[in-house]
């Protein structure tokens, strides 16, 4: 839908979105279970947000039109959506931030075991005949790559351990360096004796069928922010699962959200850690362009340990530790206790976190972008004339910034991103180039999932007009280098380029979206930082992985000849990134959703979430 403004028009979804300033997050769904087991094909069984479940409800009954009523280029997404045989898996980012989240801060037990869910629910997850079609394709389609191939990944020649998911509908050789949620649960990995899953959105009967059959009965915890009907329909979920435990993260503070994606697995050889982007749905295992960072196996220190056996250069596992502790869980003091247990020595990169609270003095340096200043002072090396060096944000969502770039982007977060051991007062005063990669209307009409792609994409209407100086630092999505330029990102990644885009000073995946809800924003004349959400994110130094020039050389394309070396690092996109032209900035190509006021959307909506 198309809606005049005074800066010219702009494309707008029907997903349900909050006028507030202060989130770009979306509610998850709070209908009751009743309403969830009458609307069963109308809508995903997970709580999740109202974007993602009118994607999904579209995407389940989409509307037909006639070739007469909509002109060509409205169809144009699924006319070059390429055969699905005999091609590789498709990317699925579906993890957004709810924006709508309710205003009251309320407490709640941390712990909850399925005991506690209500004793009568109306859904039973384990009807093989009343699969939906999206389940059926799901198991279509998470074979697992061969035994060999995903050995070879993990102890090749990938000194960074840094993986995208596999895509369905692209060239299959695009996949051969990437994984499904099922390798990394793989007994190939290791012989599993519990798990933790963190995460925003899960679907539990879902993530019970990628662990191999053996696994399933294992200890699992799941990590979560849900509250009240959201949180009653997830633990309703894990009904028939005894092996499932529940630890609820405490949002205390407004518009907060769980959006850590972490994985925590115990073997019997020892310990493993992932960190990843993904929701723990199959919707972002299959079309989405989405990142991963596995750690090495962690082997079990003799006994005995002190405090600081096992630690890295980087610090990772008191990171690590401290980052499980700021949850305040009696549960996940066991999960600390298992860490402490391992050798993590061999951990290569930074660990970057954000947890919910208002900190002050040396605290304030423990989370959000005061954290990635302060490692990027006391880590990161100085180049010549690094102040021309650019910087690169890639998100999947957008909150409000301020009226102008000076209240916050252009402000602390610059000075975060652009520190090194030199001054950062001296940086600015060059104005750092800011280049910020969000998909268009047409990345977007033209991607593998055609328009509910958008589902996964929440950037507030109401917002965007308040922000309309923000457009300026636009660049198009575009990922020929991975073959994923048509699997729309649910990625975050941050980065700091050379001019000539063939070096990086440093790289930084995360969970963390352009908010400062994500990355907390200064307060009380910046003695204090406000951080509202749980993210988490690795980050890679030069001078962890030995290189002393203080960069990484950029990998080349996945399928060309290049002689790249080995350290040289595999970004997942094109660089330089295009810049919006007049056409997305002027005539309503910036992907937008609005608040749908709990109504229906109109015909003409439902093309464009």
């Amino acid at each position: 839908m198309l809606q005049e403004g005074a800066h010219g028009k702009w494309t707008v979804s029907s997903s349900d979105e909050s006028t507030e300033e202060n989130s770009d997050n979306e509610k998850p769904s709070t209908s009751s279970l009743l309403h969830a087991a009458c609307g069963r094909a109308s809508g995903p069984q997970y709580p999740c947000s109202e974007a993602r479940k009118a994607a999904h409800k579209r995407k389940a009954s989409p509307l037909k039109f006639s070739d007469k009523s909509f002109p060509a280029e409205t169809r144009l997404a699924e006319k070059q959506r390429p055969s699905q045989e005999g091609l590789g898996w498709c990317l699925s980012s579906s993890d957004e931030e709810p924006e709508d989240q309710e205003k009251q801060a309320h407490k709640e037990t941390v712990k909850e075991e399925k005991n506690d869910a209500p004793k009568e629910h109306p859904l039973n997850f384990h009807k093989d005949n009343e699969l939906s079609e999206n389940q059926k394709a799901e198991e279509c389609c998470e074979a697992p790559s061969e035994a060999q191939d995903t050995w070879d990944l993990l102890n090749g020649g990938n000194p960074f351990r840094f993986f995208l998911t596999k895509v369905r509908g692209i060239k299959q050789n695009y996949n051969s360096g990437a994984l499904h949620i099922k390798d990394i649960l793989s007994p190939l990995f290791g012989t599993l004796l519990s798990s933790a899953q963190f995460n925003y959105c899960i679907d539990v009967e879902w993530l019970v069928r990628q662990y191999p059959q053996e696994f399933r009965k294992k200890p699992l915890l799941i990590v979560h922010g849900e509250k009240r009907e959201s949180k009653a329909e997830l633990l309703a979920q894990a009904r028939p699962y005894e092996n499932i435990s529940f630890c609820q993260a405490k949002l205390d503070i407004a518009f907060g959200t769980h959006h850590t994606k972490m994985m925590l697995l115990l073997y019997e050889e020892g310990l493993r850690v992932v960190i990843h982007t993904s929701n723990l749905i199959a919707e972002d295992w299959h079309q989405k362009t989405q990142g991963i960072w596995i750690s090495p196996l962690y082997p079990r220190l003799p006994r005995g340990p002190t405090d600081s056996s096992g630690e890295s250069e980087t610090n990772f596992k008191s990171d690590l530790i401290s980052y499980l502790m700021a949850y305040n869980s009696p549960t996940l003091k066991e999960w600390i206790d298992k860490i402490q247990e391992h050798d993590l020595s061999e951990t290569r990169v930074y660990l970057l976190g954000s947890t919910p609270g208002r900190y002050q003095g040396i605290d304030k340096e423990k989370w959000g972008h005061l954290r990635l200043r302060k490692l990027l002072k006391e880590h990161a090396s100085s180049v010549p004339a690094q102040e021309s060096w650019p910087l690169v944000g890639q998100f999947s969502s957008i909150g409000s910034m301020g009226v102008d770039e000076s209240k916050w982007l252009c402000s602390e977060f610059q000075e975060s991103l652009v520190a090194t051991g030199s001054s950062v007062t001296t940086l600015l005063k060059y104005g750092v180039p800011i280049h910020l990669v969000y998909p268009t209307v047409d990345n977007v009409r033209q991607s593998l999932e055609g328009y509910p792609a958008g589902g996964s994409l929440p950037y507030s209407i109401q917002t965007a007009q308040k922000q309309l100086w923000l457009h300026s630092y636009f660049h198009k999505w575009s990922a020929e280098v991975s073959g994923r330029s048509h699997a729309m990102p649910h990625i975050k990644t941050y980065m700091r380029p050379s001019p000539d885009f063939q070096k990086i000073a440093w790289f930084l995946v995360t969970s963390a979206n352009l908010s400062k809800a994500a990355w907390g924003a200064l307060e009380k004349n910046g003695t204090q930082l406000m951080i509202r959400s749980y993210e988490l994110g690795v980050l890679f130094l030069p001078s962890a992985f030995g290189l002393d020039k203080g960069y990484f050389h950029v990998k080349g394309k996945l399928l060309s000849e290049s002689n790249d070396p080995a350290t040289s690092f595999p970004v997942p996109y094109d660089l330089p990134p295009e810049q919006y032209g007049s056409k997305e900035c002027e005539s309503g190509n910036i992907f937008c959703t609005r608040r749908s006021g709990g109504r229906e959307p109109s015909a003409a909506n439902l093309l464009l979430i």
